[in-house]
């Protein structure tokens, strides 16, 4: 019986598929390697990989030789076929300008590029800006508009996709409506939005503590500001209009007085709370947590102890992971203060960590979701071919 072409164009792109989503993770495969994990025969192997091959998509990154017989072929995506871009809008603390730090990769996930630079967003259009930036960092590196098949935008604030709509963000222009289908025209490219925390608990997830937790709670200390993003078994709590995890915006009581979570725990509370002990005026919050001691750290590992406790009381997560430039700067100093403070606050238990990541966790889970989305891409174009 004769198959119809449809059908056998169909199960052509359905090995092909399959294949590529091997390599693209984890990649460096040989036939036999192929053969194995998608269970198809080796001539089979043999069409897909040429089919591949010449669509630019896979390359032969070397050779096995320590195997018996010939040394055999091993196949890699093509680094080189389509690339991801992450941007990071982010307050840089108390009195200071917002920053844009930006980095390209190529399909393996190895950045080819990296860029900061101070943006005066109340002067300058965040279009104008944003596209800027990663318009020089692709001249940078020497890479073609056309191939970044992907644009992550990590934001302080929150991202409603219903609306396209930038929330919650004191950063000047970046809430204008209509700004996010501006910027996907502009770069002629997908665009995605999430919010910064979210972001960096991507990369908590994929390369720090949460790695192998069913589930993590991340609190954000940062300098001008906090969040809390909810990792569920890998799936990430955005809400109905994408703002779960502003905690920052908890409201609080005392005296009659009301306040909220920002005013007891972000930046500035905690250079308040300093004093005198800030007395040249150029020191950071992170600075203050790293040099804190005695009534001081107690007093902030109390502030922090609130904060975690609210998290506990209604995620009762696995793990709640303390990120942010003030938990690095804290380190294990800050994260026993705030163990011990925390069984005095309340009756409640969680296992608390600091994050493992020492880089701009931002930017690393903008890069993974955006070198994800790519990935889906390509696959969606071999099914689609």
């Amino acid at each position: 019986m004769t198959r119809p072409a449809g059908s056998s164009r169909l199960l052509r792109t359905m090995n092909a598929s399959a294949a590529l989503a091997h390599l693209l993770d984890p990649g460096m495969l040989t036939r036999a390697d192929l053969r194995r994990l998608t269970a198809l025969s080796t001539p089979t192997i043999s069409e897909v990989l040429r089919r591949l091959t010449e669509a630019g998509l896979v390359v032969v990154a070397g050779h096995d030789s320590g195997r018996p017989g010939p040394s055999a072929e091993i196949y890699n995506v093509n680094p080189e076929a389509a690339y991801a871009a992450a941007v990071s809008v982010r307050d840089v603390g108390p009195g200071g300008a917002p920053s844009v730090v930006a980095a390209l990769c190529d399909l393996t996930g190895r950045v080819r590029g990296r860029a900061e630079s101070a943006v005066d967003f109340a002067a300058e259009d965040p279009l104008t800006a944003l596209t800027g930036v990663l318009e020089n960092l692709r001249d940078e590196a020497g890479i073609p508009a056309d191939r970044v098949r992907h644009v992550q935008f990590g934001v302080p604030g929150s991202y409603d996709p219903r609306t396209e709509t930038i929330r919650h963000v004191d950063v000047p222009g970046l809430g204008r409506t209509g700004l996010v289908p501006e910027l996907a025209a502009a770069l002629k490219t997908e665009i995605g939005v999430d919010n910064d925390v979210n972001l960096a608990a991507i990369a908590e997830r994929r390369r720090g503590v949460g790695r192998d937790a069913e589930g993590f709670a991340l609190l954000w200390l940062g300098e001008d500001g906090l969040g809390l993003a909810i990792d569920l078994a890998e799936t990430l709590m955005r809400g109905a209009r994408g703002g779960a995890g502003e905690i920052g915006y908890m409201p609080l009581y005392t005296n009659g007085d009301r306040r909220d979570l920002h005013d007891l725990i972000a930046g500035p509370a905690l250079l308040e709370l300093a004093g005198d002990e800030n007395t040249n005026g150029n020191r950071t919050p992170a600075d203050v947590v790293r040099d804190a001691g005695g009534d001081l750290l107690t007093e902030i590992a109390d502030r922090i102890a609130v904060g975690v406790a609210a998290v506990i009381a209604v995620l009762d997560p696995h793990l709640v992971v303390l990120a942010g430039p003030i938990a690095q700067a804290g380190g294990g100093t800050l994260l026993s203060a705030v163990r011990a403070a925390l069984r005095r606050a309340a009756p409640l238990e969680s296992e608390i960590a600091v994050t493992a990541i020492d880089d701009d966790a931002v930017l690393l889970g903008a890069l993974d979701a955006g070198l994800t989305a790519v990935h889906n891409a390509l696959l969606a174009d071999i099914r689609n071919s």
